[in-house]
């Protein structure tokens, strides 16, 4: 009789659904839901926002999918994934008080900037939180208190997104010591929630759920939610992370000097280092790895991109779907026509900051722009490639932050999906990095089963849980063009540093 693995991945775009089978160590099945993207509210610019609920719903829906296809009475363990930083309030009922803030929404930098600087700045904040509260889960609280008086009154805990949709599954309201950092509620030197923050901002520290290593004991299905999901009530869940730290879970990403990266809606790169480690401005954040134990330090160094699979859709969506509604061009064309241009787009430069606040940018907004527009040479073709290389470049721009901080990278592991199906894009992220770049048939709600699987004692050893991870492609930086791109990429950051300076 089969023994199945169940990964989620709760996204901003849509919930994933895998199912690995454990004596195989193979993928078996997938699905997804909604059929299109899931909705962000926007009720002011800058804010970004999503109901809580809507992501249980897609839960189920994505779950019975697989449940028309395979027995999901043989699931023998959960694992959740999530987009990190939301902010989910509810009350004693564990209903939402409000919308989730969610990873994007770029309202709170000023109170995560005012405590930075009221509790001391970099020499007494870095050291024991390794970040800047900047915009992230802690900080969207303070916003809420501050602004929503009446909803901060009515909270009874917080949550992420992934401790939510564990709520559902278990009734439990449980989180993650990896959870509690990359909300920036961790004091690394104490080991425990950052109590000197807390305090700071007026918090009562009952709102925070328990916190959990990753793998492990995060409750069990509840027999209320069982029959609707079709899995057998009592199924441990057993693992929970952040996307990010998941993806790097699910790429086997799991010691110093292992990397991994994503392109979809954003942009990341994610190094593991063995030593707390911290960029004095913040442009990229230190949180702890879903392997960190007392006796194993392992922390996960991350840069990310807002606008990366964002930007792309945009530009295939306003510049090149035909207008008689024949329907969508395919990301195939997309892809093609961006190879018709040469490399450096003729002179034109896409700055991909579109959608909120970047950290590599040190929180600030300077939104998208393009440069070098010249109506008389260029077309479709050059402006797809300046968004795909634009991308590219801003990743490679935080990547030599994270060099300057200690990181080596010299191989960086990704999904064969999203972003690197682009053979333009994959070819010249390897080459302006420098990095050897290895794609894996791999993603984050595989990776999420892998893990539940490994926490529920399915898997002996985390090598055991990725024995059926199947390298797809290997590419090599390509040396006979690394000149043009070197020539593009400092030509890019001289227009990023002309806005920068525009903006002061």
């Amino acid at each position: 009789m089969a023994r199945y693995a169940l990964g989620y991945d709760v996204g901003s775009s849509s919930i994933k659904a895998s199912l690995v089978d454990v004596d195989s160590g193979k993928r078996v099945g997938a699905a997804t839901a909604p059929g299109t993207e899931m909705p962000i509210s926007a009720p002011q610019a800058d804010w970004a926002e999503q109901d809580p609920d809507m992501w249980w719903r897609y839960v189920v829906e994505a779950t019975q999918k697989l449940g028309r296809e395979f027995d999901l009475g043989s699931v023998a363990s959960v694992g959740i994934s999530y987009q990190m930083h939301g902010l989910v309030a509810v009350d004693r009922d564990g209903t939402p008080l409000r919308p989730s803030i969610i990873w994007c929404d770029s309202r709170a930098v000023s109170y995560g900037d005012a405590a930075f600087h009221a509790l001391g700045g970099a020499e007494q904040v870095l050291p024991r939180l390794l970040n800047s509260p900047g915009n992230f889960t802690a900080s969207k609280l303070a916003w809420v208190k501050a602004n929503e008086p009446n909803t901060y009154a009515k909270i009874w805990k917080i949550m992420l997104p992934g401790d939510y949709v564990g709520f559902r599954l278990t009734g439990e309201v449980l989180t993650t010591e990896s959870g509690l950092s990359e909300g920036i509620l961790w004091d690394f030197q104490a080991n425990e929630p950052a109590g000197f923050l807390i305090d700071h901002f007026g918090f009562d520290p009952a709102v925070l759920p328990e916190a959990r290593q990753s793998f492990g004991d995060h409750g069990s299905v509840a027999a209320s939610v069982a029959d609707t999901l079709g899995i057998p009530a009592g199924t441990p869940v057993s693992y929970r992370a952040g996307d990010q730290p998941n993806n790097a879970l699910s790429l086997n990403v799991l010691n110093p000097g292992e990397i991994a990266a994503t392109a979809g809606t954003s942009g990341v790169v994610y190094g593991v280092v063995d030593r707390p480690v911290w960029d004095p401005r913040s442009r990229v954040n230190t949180f702890l790895h879903v392997n960190h134990r007392p006796d194993q330090s392992r922390y996960g160094v991350l840069q990310v991109l807002n606008g990366t699979g964002i930007l792309n859709r945009w530009v295939r969506e306003n510049v090149l779907d035909p207008l008689d509604g024949s329907g969508p061009v395919s990301y195939e064309t997309v892809n093609a026509l961006a190879e018709e241009a040469p490399i450096g787009s003729a002179g034109l430069a896409i700055l991909p900051f579109g959608n909120g606040a970047e950290r590599i940018l040190e929180n600030v907004n300077y939104g998208s722009s393009i440069h070098g527009l010249n109506f008389n040479i260029h077309g479709r073709s050059h402006l797809v490639r300046a968004a795909q290389e634009g991308i590219v470049f801003a990743l490679g721009y935080g990547l030599e932050i994270m060099r300057e901080i200690g990181l080596k990278v010299e191989t960086v592991r990704a999904g064969h999906a999203n972003m690197f199906l682009s053979p333009l894009f994959r070819r010249a992220f390897a080459t302006v990095t420098g990095a050897t770049v290895e794609l894996y048939n791999t993603d984050g709600s595989e990776g999420a089963a892998r893990g539940g699987a490994y926490g529920a004692g399915l898997f002996a050893s985390p090598e055991d849980a990725f024995s059926g991870l199947d390298l797809r492609e290997r590419i090599e930086p390509d040396t006979s063009v690394s000149d043009a791109y070197a020539t593009a990429y400092g030509e890019w950051k001289d227009r990023l540093a002309q806005v920068m300076a525009s903006a002061i």
